[in-house]
């Protein structure tokens, strides 16, 4: 289950592949201490999720857990999304599903697809994934093929901002500033000399950023 924490602004913080919520913990910590509302869900096969990822069939099982967490909030909820690298995927989705309850995404060193291609266009571009698709890991590629996943009117509808990590070994940054040219968000923020995990090594920046960017969508 999501970890929650009371507060007045709620954010939902999405992690990428093989990692889970518990990587958000220091985020958590600091966002919590600002009194925000914060929940961290464990996709799919991730984190203390029973099924292993090798179990889970397509991207609809794999983000389940995620669309559950925001079906069971109420009706005048609103929400800031936030997916960090494959992360970006799943919210992408979840703003499709649920356009009347997301205030904002943040998009931190992510996939952050367009709404006329298949998100799939857009990984095949990431050279890294190209390297890892030699290791046994699901990256639902051809789920992520299909044609129409997202609309210009419900997924388009919502601001987006894109977090660039300038040191980004992973999802390194020529590929992240493609990203932002094939679907521009409404704002970019840059981190200069950051890597892949910031919620882990810069914890209380992207923290503070996140506030912002809570604060500043209504």
């Amino acid at each position: 289950m999501p970890t929650i924490a009371a507060s007045r602004k709620h954010l939902v913080l999405v992690h990428g592949l093989c990692h889970g919520a518990w990587c958000w913990y220091k985020v958590m910590t600091h966002l919590r201490s600002a009194g925000h509302r914060v929940s961290a869900v464990d996709l799919g096969g991730s984190g203390v999720h029973p099924s292993r990822l090798d179990e889970i069939a397509t991207f609809s099982d794999y983000i389940q857990p995620l669309v559950r967490f925001l079906e069971s909030l109420s009706a005048n909820e609103k929400v800031v999304l936030v997916g960090h690298s494959y992360g970006g995927l799943a919210i992408s989705l979840a703003m499709e599903r649920f356009p009347n309850i997301v205030s904002v995404a943040v998009f931190i060193t992510a996939y952050m697809p367009n709404y006329r291609d298949p998100p799939a266009l857009q990984m095949t571009q990431d050279k890294a994934l190209a390297n890892m698709l030699i290791r046994p890991c699901n990256f639902f590629l051809e789920d992520m093929s299909k044609d129409s996943l997202l609309t210009s009117d419900r997924y388009g509808s919502i601001s987006r901002v894109y977090v660039v990590c300038e040191g980004d070994r992973v999802m390194d940054e020529e590929f992240q500033r493609f990203v932002i040219k094939d679907s521009p968000p409404k704002e970019v923020k840059s981190f200069p000399g950051v890597g892949h995990m910031i919620m882990l090594s810069h914890s209380q920046d992207i923290s503070l950023y996140l506030q912002e960017i809570a604060d500043r969508y209504p």
